[in-house]
């Protein structure tokens, strides 16, 4: 009985891994038919294009937001709602792109994680990681208050 309830443990916590692989891939597959680089915004009140960064993320960075998030982070609305989408462009010291973090805000996903879902691809799309991210959430949750959101509009 005690092998039968470790086993079936086991089993749905590969299949929510493997789900969140899903939602990782389809959460890039959405940002390139939206055409995230051209068609979303920056942040307000943030700089356009790319600005110095630093760890984790890169030297260079470039943050985009689509609709529902900017306009909450425009009127200062937080938490964002449902939908609400970052991507965050991390940049080497030399330009190259190193990785593209995201964070996508899914009603009741991580409630003790502000309902976000974390998302790291290399350049070429591919999952680095995704789901709650333990070095997401621990970092972001210094600024619970602004719904896990670094901005200049906290």
């Amino acid at each position: 009985m005690k092998r039968w309830l470790m086993a079936a443990a086991a089993a749905l916590a590969l299949g929510a891994m493997a789900q969140m692989g899903d939602t990782a891939k389809t959460l890039w597959q959405f940002m390139q038919t939206q055409g995230y680089q051209l068609g979303w915004h920056y942040i307000p009140g943030e700089p356009a294009g790319m600005y110095e960064g630093g760890a984790p993320h890169g030297a260079i960075l470039r943050t985009f937001t689509n609709d529902i998030a900017y306009d909450a982070l425009a009127q200062k609305s937080f938490p964002l709602p449902d939908g609400a989408i970052i991507v965050k462009e991390n940049y080497m010291p030399d330009g190259k792109l190193a990785a593209v973090t995201v964070m996508q805000k899914i009603k009741d996903f991580n409630p003790e994680g502000g309902d976000w879902f974390w998302a790291k691809y290399a350049p070429d799309g591919s999952v680095q990681a995704s789901g709650k991210v333990g070095g997401c959430i621990g970092c972001h949750a210094q600024k619970k208050t602004s719904d896990w959101i670094f901005s200049g509009n906290e």
